[in-house]
């Protein structure tokens, strides 16, 4: 969507040296290019040419292009030209995911944008905006995205430029809706869909008739998803687009699946599978494979519902898309289920739950790759004004020549002394506000680390509950249906029983690692009764005696991800306590002062203790896990202990 607004963006404005691309073949204008080799107007004219042609199907061969229509503008002094020479670059970069470089060609492109004052820069600059909304909504930073298609929205609604206007009213509505905002995405879909209206592009209008009603099914209005897509109907069969046709049918086809019309609903699907294979949309195929195998689970056609599984798997391990291949394993759970093959059915759900691990993991390293991006941008930013702070001083320094020349001896050394205070003071803010950002560069990362890993408990514990859980009740439903339809000697049914009881086994132990990596009573209860319980159960294994002990926690509610971060806290040090001490005995404290708005946690055991110097030294997961959410707490600590004498840990933070 975004290389087509822009080629249509400069489609209309390109004028007077420029001329409008033309529908020659790539080959064909690559030869006129290699015919003039001089750096004039009509070779700056036939590159411009390729790089609209070559933009959405080529653009690896059109970079040292771009770079060239950059070139030859400077040389040329033609301003406009150079413009859209760093809006190519800008795009180029943000395709492949290097929005540090983007931005800078960005900001490249805003220098030379501000000094003209034209509508076609202006436009220009609100295209570039639009742009970067884009890329900081891929990036997870929705208030800059906000930021940047307002920005682009007062700039196109100052001049009437309804069609792209439609564009950035549709990009908010995208943040909104990542934001748990629907209304708000509403109330841009309705805003997208109105300027869309002014363009009289009939095409346009309904692709944003198709977002609308996309959004609305995610927030389960498909009554009102229903209601629109009939009126995008008109709009979208019979036109030329087949991508807006491919997610029409994909919409209605999940409003036909919701109201278990599975037979239209097969239809539809299939129709915009088809569209994706004639458009060569290799993810869109992925996306509609899975939908459609439901279906023909649903519908009862289980032999072609295996052949359409099988498929998607191929082309998810083909083109690499993980998401498919979880969707593949899933179903074929579900296939092996409804057809009581237990042993299958689990294996593919244990091949479901490792692939959903490795996916989880990577998008924690791809979250804090996204905030280290995020960092060198806002240290690009602060590069620039540096650059700026230092071009103010020459500016300075050159008044004060002239004053020099003009015979002001007493005015120079004010003006020096000026300058070097202010100088002076720069620095101290500078290097004041460089030791914030690395001290919030640290702890972003931290905090992208253990929201990762909160996430990543909570949603194995789920898995383990819902899935696993539920796939081994089922197993025990059935060997209970199997043993009153057969007859067994003695001793196979005590064998039987055995069996059972192991089986019933693992689904307590099941049970007790979903608890353990994120035990409900902490969300639902708060801090003080999860300490309980997890002291009371350690206690209760007899690994060792533990006495838990709270003071005033339970009158103040604490905030669940510092509530988490502290039990995580304690699991850690009782677990050293039980691994490495030979302890007998461990007290844990929770103490929460009102008036001081303090919290203090205390671990105490009575075991053989250790030289506290050596934890400058430890390299160990388990000391760096806890000093790192003591740190993300902003928290002090202090431990006491030495060879023979126990350990005292004590924790103290803000509430």
């Amino acid at each position: 969507m975004k290389k087509h607004l822009l080629i249509t963006w400069l489609l209309l404005l390109l004028s007077g040296a420029y001329i409008h691309a033309q529908t020659r073949e790539l080959d064909s204008i690559r030869r006129e290019i290699n015919k003039h080799p001089g750096h004039d107007t009509t070779r700056l004219n036939l590159l411009v040419d390729y790089v609209l042609g070559a933009i959405n199907v080529n653009t690896s061969q059109a970079l040292p292009l771009m770079q060239e229509v950059v070139t030859i503008s400077k040389e040329l002094n033609n301003a406009r030209g150079v413009q859209i020479g760093y809006i190519y670059l800008q795009l180029y970069y943000s395709d492949r995911g290097d929005f540090a470089l983007s931005t800078l060609y960005a900001d490249t492109a805003f220098h030379y944008l501000e000094t003209d004052t034209s509508r076609f820069a202006k436009v220009n600059a609100a295209y570039l905006h639009n742009n970067l909304g884009g890329d900081n909504y891929k990036m997870g930073d929705y208030q800059k995205a906000i930021e940047h298609y307002t920005t682009a929205a007062d700039l196109l609604e100052t001049y009437r430029k309804p069609w792209p206007l439609s564009s950035v009213y549709d990009g908010l509505a995208a943040v909104y809706q990542e934001l748990s905002q629907p209304e708000k995405a509403f109330e841009y879909d309705r805003k997208a869909i109105s300027a869309a209206k002014e363009s009289d592009d009939k095409e346009l209008i309904g692709r944003r008739y198709l977002n609308y009603a996309d959004r609305l099914i995610s927030q389960k209005k498909n009554a009102d998803a229903e209601a629109i897509l009939k009126t995008a109907e008109p709009l979208i069969i019979g036109t030329k687009d087949v991508i807006a046709q491919a997610l029409f049918y994909q919409i209605r086809g999940a409003i036909r699946q919701h109201k278990k019309q599975y037979r239209q609903a097969i239809a539809d699907f299939r129709a915009a599978y088809q569209m994706s294979l004639d458009n060569d949309d290799k993810y869109q195929q992925v996306a509609l494979l899975d939908p459609l195998i439901k279906s023909l689970m649903e519908a009862g056609e289980m032999s072609e519902a295996k052949k359409t599984n099988d498929t998607l798997l191929h082309k998810s391990i083909r083109y690499q898309m993980n998401f498919g291949r979880k969707k593949a394993y899933e179903n074929s759970a579900q296939w092996y289920l409804l057809n009581n093959d237990f042993s299958n059915a689990y294996h593919f759900l244990e091949m479901k739950m490792a692939l959903s691990d490795s996916i989880s993991s990577d998008e924690t390293k791809k979250r804090i790759a996204m905030t280290e991006v995020r960092y060198k941008m806002a240290g690009k930013d602060r590069e620039i004004q540096s650059l700026r702070d230092e071009k103010e001083i020459q500016d300075i320094k050159s008044r004060q020549k002239n004053v020099l020349f003009m015979g002001s001896t007493v005015s120079l050394l004010i003006i020096s002394l000026l300058v070097y205070r202010n100088y002076r003071h720069r620095q101290k803010i500078q290097q004041q506000r460089i030791n914030e950002l690395e001290t919030e560069k640290q702890l972003t990362a931290t905090e992208a680390i253990l929201k990762g890993e909160e996430q990543e408990r909570s949603r194995l514990a789920k898995d383990l509950h819902d899935g696993l859980g539920g796939m081994l009740s089922g197993i025990k439903f059935s060997l209970n249906r199997v043993k009153g339809n057969l007859v067994m000697s003695a001793d196979n049914a005590q064998a039987f029983e055995r069996s059972m009881d192991m089986l019933d086994t693992s689904i307590r132990e099941m049970r007790r690692v979903a608890h353990n990596m994120m035990p409900e009573v902490l969300i639902q209860y708060g801090l003080d009764a999860a300490l309980q319980e997890f002291c009371h159960e350690i206690d209760r294994s007899t690994v060792i005696q533990v006495n838990y002990q709270s003071i005033g926690a339970n009158h103040t509610a604490i905030a669940q991800t510092t509530a988490v971060t502290i039990y995580r806290i304690v699991q850690e040090l009782v677990g050293n306590t039980i691994k490495h001490s030979k302890a007998k005995h461990v007290l844990v404290q929770l103490h929460q002062s009102m008036q001081e708005k303090s919290i203090a946690v205390t671990v105490e055991d009575d075991g053989n203790g250790f030289d506290t110097g050596l934890l400058h030294r430890s390299e160990g997961m388990g000391w760096r896990n806890i000093r790192n959410r003591i740190e993300f707490l902003k928290g002090r600590f202090d431990i006491q202990s030495s060879p023979g004498k126990g350990t005292s840990v004590m924790i103290e933070m803000n509430s």
